[in-house]
């Protein structure tokens, strides 16, 4: 068992640590990123929005002159 616990190689629990933190952390950033893209989209989907209907208002008006 001296083999396997060396003092230079990391523990069960340490490995478990490391794990855990790299997992939390790419779950964070994955989180971060999806929260960023849906916000892109819902900005752009909104000016579009917006600039159609200020389109059609211009071809309402336009239509009435």
């Amino acid at each position: 068992s001296r083999i396997l616990e060396g003092d230079d190689m990391p523990t069960a629990k340490q490995l478990a640590d490391i794990g855990y933190k790299t997992f939390s952390t790419s779950m964070m950033l994955l989180t971060v990123y999806g929260g960023y893209l849906c916000s892109v989209r819902a900005y752009h989907f909104f000016q579009r929005r917006s600039s159609r209907r200020q389109a059609a208002e211009e071809q309402k008006t336009s239509g009435v002159l």
